[in-house]
């Protein structure tokens, strides 16, 4: 029958022609329902697409009545547009002829008429032309009544200057006779004094006869002042030597008498057997420095006492020891040899000092090369800081930051266009977090945990909008998708994310919205709706959807 066989499916049966089995009442019963239930198929699949048909009819007629009412409404705006610009055009008449009659009553002084077949573009020319002339004689007469007063000025000044100088030569003159008649006065006494000969020879010669009358009177009492000094100076020497003889008076006098008294007991009768007693200047002098060398001598050896007796006094005041000579040098012995072995020590610990020092030497070699690989660990300390970690986190951080603060300009400019009240910033201290700040609280800087749900999701798109700008560098990005928020909008919020969606879409995006807002129906024209139907399924309606058959999908 070109069927499928109910047991294999086969349309070919495999059992041979002629062995088929009779079928009986049962197998036509089920071969009728079989029938009934592929009609019934059938017609249900007619049905779905009658159904999808009539679902695709009611979009769209439910867009020709959009259009239908989008047209009415624009020709109802165009017959009002018309309306006013008809009118318009009446007030714009009206204001042409008032223009017109009062231009020409302006211009009925510079003889011109009002005039219908006036020609406008001459006039104006030729009232400009004459507007010219007119400016350049103005600006000749302010220059040639500029240059008039300047003269006048200047004519002014000068017959003050010549008053004057007027005054000034009067003056003069009257010196100039005072002076004439002085000279003439100074002249008559010059030859009275001089007769005919040179006044300057004269005085020059009375010049020099009075220098040198000054240069000797200089010397006179130079010399003057000299002489009075020495004889003041031989005044007081004459008075302090009879001074002196008045006070040596009875001195000598005292001395003479034990000198007599002297001679008389060494048996001298007078002074001059004295003198004759004497010896010989030359032995007098001999004996006197031997003695003086006698004295000094002794003086020396005195002194030398005196320094050994003290150093005597001394020791002995130091009482060091009580010994005998033999027990000191033992301990000499024995100390000694206690110097030996302190020098063999010393020498020990010159040579342990050396070390050391050779020690120290090499530590401050490894001191200064430790200290450099210090500087150099803390160099890369602080990059670490900055931007390493074992995980690789800080880079990650410092990479991202970079990307989030590209990103936050970029959502900046997006921002801008829905409202001017908030600009986003990143956090100081956590560069990958997100604060705005409030223009309209005088730029405080915000959380953006306490924004408001409408507030969120501005926020939010803004920085959706800036994501696909940075994306768009590399792959270009035409699509987005928005699921929900839009709830959370009051009516300015939603007017102002939805032109700023529809703005994204006069640039050429294609934006999806996924909402159950029923505000957003009526602003947008294509929508794809989603139905609940039974068992946890859902069917999906609107422009170019159908449903596919079993027989498409087979």
């Amino acid at each position: 029958t070109g069927r499928e066989c109910p047991l294999c499916g086969a349309t070919d049966h495999p059992f041979a022609a002629g062995i088929v089995p009779q079928t009986d009442s049962t197998e036509e019963k089920i071969q009728v329902l079989q029938t009934l239930i592929s009609k019934a198929e059938d017609l249900e699949a007619a049905y779905q697409r009658l159904a999808e048909e009539e679902i695709m009819s009611r979009f769209r007629l439910a867009d020709s009545e959009k259009q239908r009412a989008a047209v009415a409404n624009d020709c109802l705006a165009a017959e009002r547009n018309l309306a006013d610009l008809t009118q318009r055009a009446q007030q714009a008449r009206m204001d042409s002829n008032e223009r017109l009659a009062a231009m020409f009553a302006h211009l009925a002084p510079l003889g011109i008429s009002p005039d219908p077949d006036l020609d406008i573009a001459k006039t104006i020319a030729a009232l400009k032309l004459r507007l010219e002339r007119w400016q350049l004689q103005s600006t000749e007469q302010a220059a040639l009544h500029k240059l008039t007063t300047e003269l006048s000025q200047e004519q002014s000044l000068v017959s003050l200057r010549i008053e004057a100088h007027q005054k000034n030569m009067t003056e003069k003159l009257t010196w100039l006779e005072s002076k004439r008649a002085a000279a003439a006065a100074l002249s008559g006494e010059r030859l009275s004094l001089f007769g005919e000969d040179e006044p300057n020879q004269k005085q020059r010669a009375l010049e020099g006869v009075a220098s040198a009358a000054e240069a000797t009177e200089r010397q006179m009492i130079a010399l003057y002042n000299e002489q009075t000094q020495k004889r003041t100076a031989a005044a007081a020497h004459v008075s302090a030597t009879k001074d002196q003889i008045e006070q040596l008076g009875p001195e000598l006098l005292l001395e003479e008498t034990a000198f007599l008294a002297g001679l008389e007991s060494r048996k001298f009768i007078d002074e001059t057997h004295f003198r004759d007693a004497r010896l010989a200047p030359e032995r007098r002098e001999a004996l006197l420095a031997q003695a003086k060398g006698i004295d000094e001598r002794t003086t020396a050896l005195r002194s030398r006492q005196a320094d050994r007796d003290m150093q005597l006094e001394e020791e002995l005041a130091k009482n060091l020891t009580d010994k005998p000579l033999a027990a000191l040098e033992v301990q000499l012995q024995q100390q000694d040899e206690l110097l030996k072995e302190l020098q063999i020590s010393i020498a020990g610990i010159k040579s342990k000092l050396k070390a050391n020092i050779d020690a120290k030497s090499l530590f401050k070699d490894q001191q200064d090369k430790t200290e450099g690989q210090r500087k150099e660990c803390r160099r890369w300390e602080d990059l670490h800081e900055l931007i390493g970690s074992a995980d690789g986190k800080k880079f990650r951080n410092f990479a991202q930051g970079l990307t989030f603060e590209i990103m936050i300009a970029h959502a900046n400019l997006q921002l801008q266009k829905m409202t001017d009240r908030y600009l986003l910033v990143h956090d100081k201290n956590q560069p990958l977090e997100l604060n705005v700040i409030d223009n309209y609280q005088a730029g405080e800087i915000r959380s953006t945990k306490n924004l408001s749900g409408g507030e969120s999701f501005i926020i939010s798109l803004a920085l959706a909008l800036g994501l696909s700008n940075i994306a768009s560098n590399n792959v270009r990005v035409d699509s987005l998708f928005l699921d929900e928020g839009f709830g959370t909008l009051d009516e300015d919020a939603l007017e102002v994310a939805l032109n700023t969606l529809a703005f994204l879409k006069n640039e050429g995006k294609l934006i999806g919205v996924i909402s159950h807002v029923s505000a957003l129906k009526e602003r947008i024209s294509c929508q794809l709706e989603v139905a609940q139907i039974n068992g946890g399924r859902s069917e999906l309606a609107g422009p170019g959807v159908r449903k596919i058959s079993k027989e498409a999908v087979s």
